[in-house]
C-alpha cells in the first residue's frame, strides 16, 4: 500500500470479485466493510480476514433497496468514522437472447446492476462531499465496451454504469475520484444465474479461460492506492488467452 489506510465499502462481497477485493484491500492495510445479502458468508469472510490480521466488518445490504444502502454507509460511519472508497461491485448476469422474453431477469439486472450503482452513489456521495474527498469504484465489464449475443440487456446495464461513472467523474470537481474496472470473463458465481440453455452453454466455453477473481482485486487495489492527485479512470482486464 502506497498511502494511508482507508475505509473501504464493498458491495457484493460474499463471493467472487467482491470477496477477493475485500480480502486484498484488508491485507493491504485498509479497513473494510463488506456488504451482501448472505450474512453467513460475510461472517465467515470477516472472521478469516481478522484471523489474518486485517480489519473488517460485515453488514447485510440489498443494493436494490436505497434505505439499506444508506444504512450500509451509516454503519461504516458509525464503525470507522468516514467513507473513503465505495466499491460498487454487486451485480447479476442472467444472459439470454431477447426472444426468450425473460422479462423478470431483465428487470433484475436493471435493478441490481444499474439502480444498485446509483443507490451506492446516492448514499456515499454526500458523505464524501462533506469530507472533501472520496473514491467511487464501479465494476463494469468488457460488456460495457461491446455487445454479444444473449448479452443485450446485461451489456446495456454495463454500458449504463460506465456512462454514469463518467458523468460522476466530470461532475466531481476533483474532490471525488472515479474508477471503472471492466473485467473480462472471471471466476465467479455470476454464471450460475443463467437459466437460458444456449446462454449457459456459451458461457461454459468462455469460462474455460476465466481469470481468477484476485486478478480483478489487484486492479482495484492499484486504483485505490494511487496518490490523491492521481485518478485512475478506467482499467480493462482480460484473460491473456482467448476462446475466439
Amino acid at each position: 500500500m502506497t498511502g494511508q489506510a482507508k475505509v473501504v465499502l464493498v458491495t457484493g462481497a460474499s463471493s467472487g470479485i467482491g470477496e477477493a477485493t475485500a480480502r486484498r484491500l484488508a491485507a493491504d492495510g485498509h479497513r473494510v466493510l463488506l456488504g451482501a445479502r448472505r450474512t453467513d458468508r460475510l461472517d465467515r469472510i470477516v472472521r478469516e480476514i481478522e484471523e489474518a490480521g486485517g480489519v473488517a466488518r460485515g453488514h447485510r445490504v440489498d443494493v436494490t433497496d436505497l434505505d439499506e444502502v444508506r444504512a450500509f454507509v451509516d454503519a461504516a460511519l458509525a464503525e470507522f468514522g468516514r467513507v473513503d472508497v465505495l466499491v460498487n461491485n454487486a451485480g447479476v448476469m442472467p444472459l439470454s437472447p431477447l426472444e426468450a422474453l425473460l422479462v423478470d431477469e431483465w428487470n433484475r439486472m436493471i435493478d441490481v446492476n444499474v439502480r444498485g450503482v446509483l443507490h451506492g452513489i446516492a448514499a456515499a456521495l454526500p458523505v464524501m462531499r462533506r469530507q472533501g474527498a472520496g473514491h467511487v469504484v464501479t465494476i463494469a465489464s468488457v460488456g460495457a465496451h461491446e455487445v454479444v449475443p444473449t448479452g443485450a440487456v446485461y451489456c446495456g446495464t454495463k454500458f449504463a454504469v460506465r456512462a454514469i461513472a463518467e458523468g460522476l467523474r466530470q461532475e466531481s470537481g476533483g474532490d471525488i475520484r472515479v474508477s471503472v474496472i471492466s473485467p473480462g470473463v472471471t471466476e465467479s458465481e455470476l454464471a450460475e444465474s443463467i437459466s437460458d440453455p444456449r446462454a449457459r452453454a456459451d458461457m461454459d466455453v468462455y469460462r474455460s479461460v476465466a481469470l481468477p477473481a484476485e486478478a480483478i482485486a489487484a486492479a482495484i487495489a492499484f486504483a485505490v492506492d494511487q496518490p490523491a492527485e492521481v485518478d485512475v479512470n478506467e482499467i480493462v482486464v482480460r484473460p491473456a488467452a482467448s476462446v475466439n
